[in-house]
């Protein structure tokens, strides 16, 4: 594969001011996930910031940070204006990894790099792993993916999607069996011509009121591609409380190495 890494990381954080910093094992959070996404098959690594804070930390680490304007209003437009930067051939394929990701598999970034690379005509890709309980389902804070026969995404909802009419009049407790039922992962690939196309795509009602910014996508008659991988990806950090959770799974995982 042939792909490159991007981690947009911002200071700005209702929830979490001066998060990609935050300390985990010694290093900041932002460092971690870099490291992280070494280990994928990724040929370059660079984060994206509006920060001179966060590229000096990452620049003392030793890697790569690429300097943005502050008023992008998505990660996806920030990522385009990197592949500007870096002029990138609008065939070049571009995995986004959350820089509040520290714990996140090298595995998923290669899984959402390969489909870009097995489907040529796929302009940008995901993940999802199956829900195996009725709690994810019914919780809109889960967000569900219903696809097609060649694994596109035909929807994402936070309603629980698809809806299994008869079975859910009986009871809402039990998921009925074969129920073709994903959760989404927050990973995406993309063709970096495709960054580009995306900033001239107007914003559509269902992200606004689904609060999910890919059915833009979906909305202007683009595909997405999902990957379904076996399990749930590690925690990331959102807030001070799940920083502690993600501190005591690092030092448990690295206890185990």
């Amino acid at each position: 594969m042939s792909f490159i890494a991007l981690i947009p990381a911002r200071l700005a954080s209702s929830r979490f001011p001066e998060k990609p910093l935050a300390d985990l094992g010694g290093k900041p959070m932002v460092i971690r996930t870099v490291e992280q996404a070494l280990k994928s098959g990724a040929h370059s690594v660079h984060v994206a910031t509006d920060d001179e804070r966060i590229r000096a930390v990452v620049a003392e680490h030793g890697y790569s940070a690429v300097m943005t304007r502050v008023e992008h209003s998505s990660g996806t437009e920030r990522l385009a204006e990197v592949a500007d930067i870096l002029g990138l051939a609008d065939d070049a394929a571009v995995v986004n990894v959350q820089g509040d990701e520290p714990l996140i598999d090298p595995a998923l970034i290669d899984a959402v790099a390969l489909m870009l690379q097995r489907d040529n005509s796929l302009p940008m890709t995901t993940a999802c792993h199956v829900i195996a309980g009725a709690d994810e389902m019914f919780n809109p804070n889960v967000v569900k993916v219903v696809l097609d026969h060649s694994g596109r995404a035909l929807y994402f909802s936070r309603a629980p999607i698809p809806y299994a009419r008869d079975a859910f009049t009986q009871s809402r407790d039990v998921l009925p069996a074969d129920l073709p039922v994903f959760r989404h992962i927050g990973i995406y690939g993309y063709r970096a011509g495709f960054l580009r196309r995306y900033r001239t795509l107007a914003p559509c009602a269902l992200e606004q009121f689904e609060a999910l910014e890919q059915l833009r996508v979906l909305w202007h008659g683009h595909s997405i591609g999902v990957t379904q991988v076996a399990h749930a990806p590690e925690a990331g950090v959102d807030t001070p409380a799940d920083l502690e959770r993600v501190r005591l799974r690092w030092a448990e995982l690295n206890k185990l190495n």
